[in-house]
């Protein structure tokens, strides 16, 4: 219980040994009951609907390294091997981040998205070279789906074309062109999708060349669509998609929201194999799960359009200071000699502890999905897991696959622990 305070966050004393004093489960349990009401009532009743069915009971409190604690009984903990699909890739409250972000704020705010801030130019330089200057052209965003958007919107302007080919499964936000490019199931609610979005199998090389043509401004793919439940793709599919595009003259976006920023053994999962992309997405884990930004890498032809309409695009809150200050402090963490070694070998080890366990190991680095070839396998699995204190979630689109990502600063120790959780669930 080390790090705990000793008043919860429902307001019950703890022992000095870090128990809940007499009476605190009672009052824990009231409080409990008026967040999930709240929360009933004015955010999201059909999410505690489906967290009571289910039995997912936590409120999150406290938060440390690989774990987080519950709000009202921190006897209670999970290790988190979903990461909010990678913003905690260097685990909770990360002291290098928080540092980072808390000397911006010593001087620094928001900032204003019109100026020049030395934090964002160093930031936009230190993304560019992580394609060793492919992408030179940088613009932060706040969401994934507003990252995706100006991707689409930037393939349109250059290509003069409207269409968008992307893969059924993927997932890339639920603004705009973002939901446009997903499956009906996010966007069928709000009426007819956009015209120009045609979607296709993942990893079909002839349904993908079928669709692409000399109208196609752009095609979309994650390298490994998680809520697709990690499909890993055939050695040849990534590049023929490549070689599609050139030969059609439409732009490669590459959506590494989830698959960036060391989640894969490198810094971007498309270096796995050799592409050279237009346009790469990337989000979540660059905030080092302390302050929200996103950014879309570009090419300088892409990038030219701001040359000529600098105000066509603008996101208040994009580049936010303390933001930038977090994303550099990720990257000096995931850049450091030997991290992305360490992620790969730790990725092999889980791969190696779970083969004989019954579910197929999709994994590159610590991206992983586990696959139980039964359609609702991974939501029973995240519940198991959830009982012995791992928080995974399942696959949405795929839900024999539950999601499975620890933390890429998972110690050995903590790697033994949930080997051992997991074996105990499934072996």
């Amino acid at each position: 219980m080390s790090g705990i305070s000793t008043t919860n966050s429902g307001g019950s004393r703890l022992t000095p040994d870090g128990q809940p004093s007499p009476g605190s489960a009672i009052l824990g349990g009231v409080e409990r009951d008026r967040i999930r009401d709240l929360y009933r009532r004015h955010v999201n009743a059909g999410k505690v609907g489906f967290y009571e069915r289910f039995g997912l009971d936590a409120v999150i409190g406290e938060r440390s390294g690989i774990r987080f604690f519950d709000a009202f009984d921190p006897g209670r903990s999970w290790i988190n091997c979903h990461c909010n699909g990678g913003v905690f890739n260097l685990g909770h409250r990360n002291p290098a981040i928080t540092a980072a972000v808390a000397e911006c704020l010593a001087t620094a705010d928001i900032g204003n998205h019109h100026l020049p801030a030395p934090g964002r130019a160093e930031l936009a330089a230190r993304l560019s070279a992580t394609t060793a200057g492919r992408l030179p052209g940088v613009v932060f965003g706040v969401s994934g789906g507003e990252a995706v958007d100006l991707a689409i919107k930037l393939a349109r302007w250059k290509t003069g074309r409207t269409r968008v080919v992307s893969a059924s499964g993927g997932y890339h936000g639920h603004t705009g062109l973002a939901l446009a490019a997903g499956d009906p199931e996010y966007r069928d609610a709000f009426g007819e999708n956009l015209p120009g979005f045609t979607q296709v199998p993942f990893d079909d090389l002839p349904a993908m060349r079928a669709a692409v043509s000399v109208d196609t401004a752009a095609v979309i793919l994650e390298p490994m669509p998680a809520t697709l439940g990690m499909p890993i793709p055939s050695a040849d599919y990534l590049v023929g998609v490549q070689q599609t595009c050139r030969s059609a003259g439409s732009v490669l976006i590459l959506d590494e929201v989830q698959t960036g920023l060391g989640r894969t053994g490198r810094v971007w999962a498309y270096q796995h194999w050799d592409l050279e992309p237009d346009v790469i997405v990337t989000g979540k884990g660059l905030s080092g799960g302390i302050y929200p930004i996103t950014a879309t890498l570009m090419t300088r032809e892409l990038h030219s359009l701001f040359d000529e309409q600098p105000f066509i695009h603008v996101s208040t809150f994009g580049g936010a200071e303390p933001g930038c200050a977090a994303g550099l402090a990720v990257l000096d963490v995931i850049e450091a000699p030997g991290f992305l070694e360490r992620v790969a070998d730790l990725g092999g080890r889980f791969e190696s502890e779970f083969s004989d366990l019954p579910f197929e190991v999709r994994r590159k680095g610590l991206m992983m999905g586990l696959g139980f070839g039964v359609a609702g396998a991974g939501m029973l699995a995240a519940k198991t897991l959830f009982d012995l204190g791992i928080f995974s979630v399942y696959a949405n689109n795929d839900t024999s696959v539950l999601q499975f990502l620890p933390p890429l600063i998972t110690s050995d120790d903590e790697a033994s622990e949930i080997i051992q959780i997991v074996r105990k669930a499934f072996g």
